[in-house]
């Protein structure tokens, strides 16, 4: 069965699989970075609303995930299990980011910022759906043990070059055209190839059970029986490490592009130059150390990448110069992500096979809902008591302050406890 798998990873279900990732990375990053600056800069520079897009994004992202991922184990159509969910997906994430920006449009404060987080949490159903859920559980079921390290380095790959080409042509396209133009490329982009890519997919054999699947609402509420916990211990144990180490860095990433414009004095292009530097220079690293991964102590390598980015965050927090922006936020950034390739691939292989889309489901409560709920509230907190009071659009806020990253990088440090725990086994 693991040569059948294997085998099925053509070459053209890589290309596939390069072209869903990059562009569903640009839409995600696109989100995260600049859909805050958006609301900053057109709505309102209380950093609460932020605080709160970022929250209920993060909880429909989960509970998408959750609910869409265990629906896709169970769905057997012509079309295949993952397919529908992804090439439906997509357009409609396309579609739903074109719309974001007409929030502008609302002349009321308090209506537009509910409206930003309504049309943000919509986005994000359509998001989670077709990636996160979908095409996250598809890379899983053709990939295996020997080849996920690699999986994870195409995917990491794209990430990392969705991140530069977000990060590069966002703030330029931002500062010469304006919100509009930009929001539009960006859904068109994100429509045309889930089309395409969509259409070309092909779904993994199924793996078939002798035993039938309980209902629907059965399986989804058994991922939540203290059984399913002891009989996934380190998978849970390293959930931890994930949750705790992304709450610290989410005290500070919502509000950084807000914080380096207003604050140290970047403008959008400048910050192009400076994230695109630091994206690319995180892939030249931490693309190896993924595949290394495969081959050494994960544990081992993890904590050293968590303790060297915390450092790098606390070092930014010190800097004002362009050339020492570059190099602490490329200890920050390239050390974090290296440790997330190594604890996700560790992840894909602790997930039971018969669901998978399931137990990515719940990655998501530990990856995404918790620290994206309590990461920017503290965030927000810190800006609210020690932030400088400034007014945009006859609207009262506060410009971020070093302190988010210094005390988001002491968090991080703090998921060290929890991989302590986990039982070491052959190559992990």
């Amino acid at each position: 069965m693991k040569n059948d798998v294997e085998n099925f990873i053509s070459k053209r279900s890589w290309i596939i699989m390069a072209a869903l990732a990059l562009t569903g990375q640009i839409a995600w990053a696109v989100e995260n970075a600049w859909f805050n600056t958006f609301v900053f800069d057109t709505i309102t520079p209380d950093p609460r609303p932020v605080a709160w897009m970022v929250a209920a994004s993060a909880i429909t992202a989960t509970l998408t995930t959750l609910l869409m991922g265990t629906l896709s184990d169970r769905t057997k159509s012509r079309w295949g299990r993952r397919k529908p969910y992804i090439l439906i997906g997509y357009v409609l994430w396309g579609l739903s980011t074109i719309l974001f920006p007409m929030v502008s449009y609302i002349k009321v404060a308090s209506m537009a910022v509910v409206m930003v987080v309504v049309a943000d949490s919509i986005m994000t159903f359509f998001g989670s759906t077709a990636n996160d859920a979908a095409f996250n559980a598809w890379t899983a079921d053709i990939a295996t043990s020997s080849n996920r390290g690699r999986v994870e380095g195409v995917l990491n790959f794209s990430l990392f070059l969705a991140q530069i080409v977000s990060m590069v042509a966002a703030g330029m396209l931002i500062d010469s055209f304006g919100y509009f133009i930009f929001f539009y490329s960006l859904g068109g982009i994100v429509m045309l190839i889930g089309l395409v890519a969509g259409s070309l997919l092909q779904d993994a054999p199924a793996i078939e059970s002798d035993e039938p699947r309980p209902p629907f609402w059965q399986e989804f509420t058994e991922l939540f029986k203290i059984d399913v916990l002891k009989e996934n211990k380190n998978l849970f144990i390293l959930l931890l490490f994930i949750m705790v180490s992304n709450i610290g860095m989410q005290v500070s990433l919502p509000y950084l592009i807000v914080y380096l414009e207003n604050f140290v004095g970047v403008t959008k292009t400048e910050f192009s130059i400076i994230g695109g530097s630091v994206m690319l220079g995180s892939a030249i690293f931490a693309i190896p150390f993924g595949i290394l991964a495969d081959r050494w102590n994960k544990k081992r390598m993890i904590a050293v990448a968590i303790i060297v980015s915390s450092l790098g965050g606390i070092l930014l927090s010190i800097v004002k110069t362009l050339p020492l922006l570059a190099l602490t936020g490329l200890l920050w950034q390239a050390f974090f992500t290296a440790a997330g390739i190594a604890s996700v691939a560790w992840l894909k292989d602790l997930l039971p096979e018969q669901n998978r889309g399931k137990f990515l489901g719940i990655r998501m409560i530990f990856w995404i809902a918790i620290p994206m709920v309590i990461g920017p509230w503290l965030g927000s907190t810190l800006i609210q008591n020690f932030g400088i009071p400034t007014f945009t659009n006859a609207e009262a806020g506060f410009i971020p302050v070093p302190i988010i990253f210094q005390v988001g990088s002491m968090i991080a440090l703090l998921s060290l406890i929890p991989l302590g725990y986990i039982q070491r086994r052959k190559n992990t």
